[in-house]
């Protein structure tokens, strides 16, 4: 057996120092850049987040769903609270629960959690994205600037039914 020479490797090319540099300067500047935008690009949703039973909150919000019902979809609750108020959605397999109808320009507090599994919450068109789940009530400001109807998607898989887990938010005028 022979033991490897002093100098085994080859020294780095002018070309692989200059790239090595580059690369190490860029991650320096966006691990820089973060904190910055966090504060300045307002891409972060702020929330508040509290610990729940999951099962309790799942009895909260059917019941406080059964109070605001003003219609119903498809079996499930259309819920139209008053401007101003807490709103509560829950996630659960394989769908989001309830339907809520909000009203443009009015200012809410959304409150969401899950009953079982991680949920994704996605509302779409727009681009607000969160991860819920089970245990914790997110809670964030919204206050809708366009009438019409919204989906909410979950964008984290939670099991077989995943494709079906669509939900909806009318904003009226």
């Amino acid at each position: 057996m022979v033991s490897p020479e002093a100098l085994w490797w080859k020294p780095l090319h002018r070309y692989e120092k200059t790239w090595l540099i580059v690369g190490l300067v860029f991650c320096v500047f966006l691990t820089a850049m973060m904190p910055l935008w966090f504060v300045l690009g307002r891409q972060n949703v702020p929330t508040t987040t509290y610990r729940v039973d999951p099962l309790q909150y799942a009895v909260f919000v059917t019941r406080w769903a059964e109070a605001n019902k003003v219609d119903t979809l498809n079996n499930i609750p259309v819920v139209a609270p008053a401007p101003g108020s807490d709103v509560y959605l829950l996630g659960r397999q394989w769908q989001w629960y309830p339907i809520l109808k909000l009203q443009k320009g009015q200012t809410y507090r959304l409150h969401l959690s899950s009953q079982d599994i991680q949920h994704g919450f996605s509302l779409q068109p727009t681009n607000l994205n969160l991860q819920i789940l089970p245990g914790y009530e997110y809670v964030a400001t919204i206050t809708p600037t366009t009438a019409g109807e919204f989906a909410v998607i979950c964008n984290e898989f939670c099991a077989i039914g995943h494709h079906l887990m669509v939900g909806k938010i009318i904003v009226t005028e």
